[in-house]
């Protein structure tokens, strides 16, 4: 005769360094971040011990970098726990505060099987930032990186070394995250050139950078 065994304990500790808890348990992540973890408590309530679990993650983007997407305990005793932890990492290209579902699936060497999920969102970036181009020095393009903390107003143009506008690469709204412009320079002489970024914010916060890029043919 089969015993029953109710086996999953819905505990789940979020380890990842700088989660916080958002609307109705969706959990927000550190962007562009390194060294994020979800711990799994998993307890026998049993009056048996139990063998093997296996733990599998599923339904993974592509932003998100597990280490490793299964993971073992072994025997638990009757009333006892365990734990198993997953370790990943955020790109940088994650959209910020879309709600994801991380799903888990959990079997034991005795055939019970167990799906927990969780939802998680990129938080924004805490900073504007405006990056060095790559490559650079170029020829005959290049690409230009930067982050909003927050929906903005933006505007990214290229200046030769007179202060002469040669080229817009964008003027318009774009969301909170990463964002990445090219630049075909193939039309234009070698030389420096600068790239200039404006953001202004909703409520009016302006942000300007500047860097300067080689154009080598």
């Amino acid at each position: 005769m089969k015993q029953s065994c109710s086996f999953l304990c819905l505990c789940f500790i979020l380890a990842a360094f700088g989660f916080r808890a958002i609307a109705q348990s969706v959990y927000e992540i550190p962007f562009a971040s390194q060294g994020n973890s979800i711990e799994l408590s998993i307890a026998n309530a049993s009056s048996v011990g139990a063998g093997r679990v296996s733990v599998h993650a599923t339904n993974i983007p592509p932003w998100l970098k597990f280490e490793a997407i299964d993971q073992q305990v072994g025997f638990i005793n009757s009333g006892e726990e365990d734990a198993v932890r997953f370790t990943f990492s955020v790109e940088k290209s994650a959209p910020v505060g879309r709600r994801h579902m991380l799903r888990f699936d959990l079997s034991s060497s005795t055939g019970e099987k167990w799906t927990k999920e969780i939802a998680v969102a990129v938080a924004a970036p805490e900073q504007f930032e405006l990056f060095q181009n790559y490559p650079n020095p170029f020829n005959p393009s290049t690409a230009i990186g930067y982050q909003l903390s927050s929906e903005s107003r933006v505007s990214l143009k290229v200046y030769d070394v007179l202060g002469r506008e040669v080229a817009t690469l964008l003027d318009g709204d774009q969301p909170a995250g990463y964002h990445e412009e090219r630049w075909d320079a193939g039309a234009f002489a070698s030389g420096m050139y600068v790239y200039e970024l404006v953001a202004t914010e909703g409520n009016g916060n302006r942000h300007l950078s500047r860097r300067a890029l080689i154009l080598l043919k």
